[in-house]
């Protein structure tokens, strides 16, 4: 009887050409994962590292960020190109033929599922579109966390394999089949790279035709993620707003007063988490001036509120080190305009290497912690 499974008799459909697209596969995976790493931290610091955050570079979670989406995108071209070239052998019959080949075939189907979960959640989230009812960003760390321990199993049972189809052999006769699969496999990681980065690296913007963001076709110059629309804040809503500031000696302080204050004119890159960024003048108080004004000393952690009806982020923690840094902002001004409506009017945190989701729009409240 004629087997219902499709039958694959292409030469490249062999260890040797599994290995050299691992190879390229598990150096995007390292990085995206290391990146995401970076990036969790920076958003939800553990109790021992808030104070220990850096805000130098400036340009650091840009940079991080950045290469995150990169290479997860180009994770999903590999991932295609690896299961090609394994795809006989993962319906290959009867499907184990002992235990240790039970192990073997559970940790690739762990580290299958868990990569495709990954990597498309990931694709989504890059779009702002979210059809699931779990949480992205606790999904996402958790299932980071399989795929970095599956993948590592997976390497521990298949080293010996690895090891002995590393190196190209004198004798392969489908070495020159190999190379132009390579090459067109590299070529689909460079055409999405270069239709993606532009979001996150200018001198490629002109190119940027597939990302979702082009901050050049910005209102202000700078991309907007989250509306007031959305956050349910107007300017009837923002009439007669003050800012209040609570510390051993509290205060309120009005736009005008806020204006009449010593401002000061920084640039600096907004960077978000679903991979675009760019550069920026802002224009506002440094939020140190306005902490000690309210007797708080520095080295002081401070809670951030938005006037935003309901959001994730409308209240976000400011370690101490961003609270501190002269060019963290209560920003009023961008690109030397008022701020819009959409990019947090009357009044904005911007911070030196800090995720875009804490740069906190529409601020009513700073109080230390």
């Amino acid at each position: 009887m004629r087997s219902a499974l499709p039958q694959f008799r292409g030469r490249l459909h062999d260890p040797r050409t599994a290995v050299a697209i691992g190879r390229w596969l598990g150096a995007a995976i390292v990085v995206c994962f290391l990146t995401g790493l970076i990036s969790h931290v920076l958003q939800h610091p553990p109790g021992w590292a808030a104070g220990l955050l850096p805000t130098r570079p400036v340009w650091g979670y840009r940079l991080t960020q950045g290469l995150h989406v990169a290479s997860g995108l180009a994770a999903i071209v590999l991932v295609m190109a690896k299961l090609w070239t394994v795809y006989p052998r993962l319906f290959a019959w009867p499907p184990f033929r002992s235990f240790t080949h039970l192990v073997e075939r559970l940790t690739i189907a762990l580290l299958v599922a868990a990569t495709v979960f990954e990597l498309f959640t990931g694709l989504i989230n890059i779009l702002q579109w979210y059809p699931w009812p779990f949480s992205f960003t606790q999904a996402h760390y958790a299932v980071a966390w399989i795929v970095a321990g599956s993948l590592l199993l997976h390497l521990a049972v298949k080293a010996p394999l690895i090891r002995a189809h590393w190196r190209r052999r004198t004798s392969d006769v489908d070495a020159a089949d190999r190379r132009a699969l390579l090459a067109g496999v590299g070529a689909a990681v460079g055409a999405v790279t270069l239709t993606t980065v532009g979001q996150a690296f200018t001198p490629l913007r002109a190119f940027d035709l597939l990302a979702p963001r082009n901050p050049d076709n910005a209102t202000q110059g700078v991309p907007v993620n989250r509306t007031a629309a959305a956050a349910q804040v107007t300017y009837a809503s923002a009439e007669g707003w003050a800012l209040e500031v609570a510390g051993p000696a509290p205060y309120r302080i009005s736009l005008a007063e806020l204006t009449a204050l010593p401002q000061r004119r920084v640039r600096l890159p907004i960077a978000c988490v679903e991979g675009w960024s760019v550069d920026a003048w802002w224009t506002g108080v440094p939020i140190r001036d306005l902490l000690a004004r309210a007797g708080i000393p520095p080295g002081t952690a401070v809670r951030v509120t938005s006037m935003e009806v309901w959001g994730y982020y409308r209240t976000t923690a400011m370690p101490a080190p961003y609270a501190d840094d002269p060019q963290t902002l209560l920003a009023l001004r961008l690109n030397d305009e008022v701020l819009s409506l959409d990019h947090g009017y009357p009044a904005r945190i911007i911070a030196p290497n800090r995720p875009g989701v804490l740069q906190t729009k529409w601020v009513s409240r700073l109080e230390a912690l």
